[in-house]
Formats: structure tokens, C-alpha cells, sequence
């Protein structure tokens, strides 16, 4: 990922808050994450009570993460692999934390991304790794050796241009840390403008993905999971 010029504020605050966001800051984004609840917690609820009626299949590839996962048209994007899709809109790390083991049933792959709703919930630095290392080693207590693929936070607008590329450097370590079935994929040659922001073709709201965000993603993804050992490529075409 390239270097951006560093904002003086936002230094300063990190250096006083080290590996948290400063308290006013924290206020406002927990406030704006009860306005986001209040907005689409019914949504979130729904959907979840309904992948909670449902089985993972086995032998699929996993893409599980927050609404830009859900919206993401995983079968008809690679209709020649079987993949499943257990994306939550408005997830964070902790809340994908708590319901891995239940999504997790003999994956070809799982592609992880999530951690971006925890940045508007003003979730500290340290916690959101911790979570995503929670997540990579329960995955790998139940179906170890299976590739795993932790992908960065998509860029968004300037001002979380600092903290996303502070987090995704601790996500690259805990990657690192994590054993040679884990990789860590980086979105932003793709996604991001020369000043670390979402691209603007990609987007409407500086966070979810356009249909040409998407095929950008997609081309990220693609020799990725051409280079899969998939059992038997009839299963989950429909």
C-alpha cells in the first residue's frame, strides 16, 4: 500500500490516544453508529433470523463479512465455483466473531472482510484486530488448513484515510502471525484514488460498492480463486 501525507491533527491525536480514537470523536461516532442502528437494525435482524434457518453447505467458497459482502452477487460473479455468501449489513468484528463457528462447515476458502463498521462505532485500533485474530483462529480450529483470505478495509472518504491504513497494517501483522494458510489481500491498488480515498466511479455513499466497484473487486479476486482446488465444480451452480 502507498504512503499518504500524513495529517498533523490526526498524528497529534494518535500520539495523545495511542491505539484509540480521541474521546470527542468517539462521542460523535457513537452516536452516529445508534443513528445507523436505529436505521437499519430491523434489516440486520431479519437477515440474520433467516441465515439462521439455513445450513452452510459444505465444499463452498465462504465470503462472510458486513453488507458490502451481503450485496456482493457472489454466485452469479464466479457462477463456475460454488460459493456462499454470509455477509451481515452493519456487522462488526466482535458480532462476526460471535457466529463464525456457525457459518463454518468444510469450506473450500473463506474470504474475510470486515472491520469498517467498527471504525464508525469508534471501536479502538487493538480491539478490532484482536477480534479479526479471533476469527482467523476459530476458523482454523474448525476446518485447519483451509485457505483463508483476510482482505483489507476498503478505502473510504479522507478523513478514515489514516486509521484505515493503521489498521490494515495490523491486519498485514496479524496475517503474518497467523500461519501459512492465511493471506492477506489488498483492495486499495484497486479501489483507491491517489489520495487513499474510495474511488468515486466505485461508489455513491464513500462506503458500499457500485456494479463497477464490484468488477473491480471481483478482479482482485479472481485468479485468487482460480488457484483453488475446487472438488467438484458442479456443486452449488444454482
Amino acid at each position: 500500500m502507498p504512503e499518504y501525507p500524513s495529517d498533523p491533527r490526526r498524528a497529534a491525536a494518535a500520539e495523545r490516544y495511542p491505539g484509540r480514537i480521541p474521546p470527542v470523536a468517539a462521542a460523535l461516532r457513537r452516536r452516529f453508529r445508534k443513528m445507523l442502528f436505529a436505521l437499519f437494525g430491523p434489516a440486520q435482524h431479519a437477515r440474520q433470523t433467516q441465515l439462521d434457518t439455513l445450513q452452510v453447505p459444505a465444499q463452498r467458497i465462504l465470503f462472510l463479512g458486513d453488507s458490502i459482502t451481503e450485496q456482493g452477487m457472489w454466485h452469479e460473479l464466479f457462477p463456475d465455483v460454488p460459493t456462499v455468501n454470509r455477509g451481515v449489513g452493519g456487522e462488526t468484528t466482535a458480532q462476526v466473531l460471535a457466529r463464525v463457528d456457525g457459518v463454518i462447515n468444510a469450506p473450500i476458502a473463506v474470504f474475510l472482510l470486515i472491520g469498517t463498521n467498527d471504525i464508525s462505532g469508534a471501536v479502538p485500533s487493538s480491539e478490532i484486530v484482536g477480534n479479526v485474530r479471533e476469527i482467523i483462529a476459530a476458523i482454523q480450529n474448525r476446518a485447519p488448513a483451509t485457505p483463508i483470505f483476510v482482505e483489507s478495509i476498503m478505502p473510504r472518504a479522507l478523513k478514515y484515510r489514516e486509521e484505515l491504513t493503521h489498521l490494515n497494517r495490523l491486519y498485514r501483522e496479524a496475517v503474518a502471525d497467523a500461519g501459512a494458510n492465511v493471506t492477506y489481500v489488498d483492495l486499495w491498488p484497486a479501489l483507491a484514488t491517489s489520495e487513499g480515498t474510495l474511488r468515486a466511479e466505485f461508489t455513491k455513499d464513500n462506503v458500499h460498492l457500485t456494479g463497477e466497484g464490484y468488477r473491480a473487486w471481483v478482479d482482485v479476486l479472481r485468479p485468487i480463486i482460480a488457484n483453488l482446488t475446487i472438488p467438484n465444480p458442479s456443486i452449488g451452480k444454482s
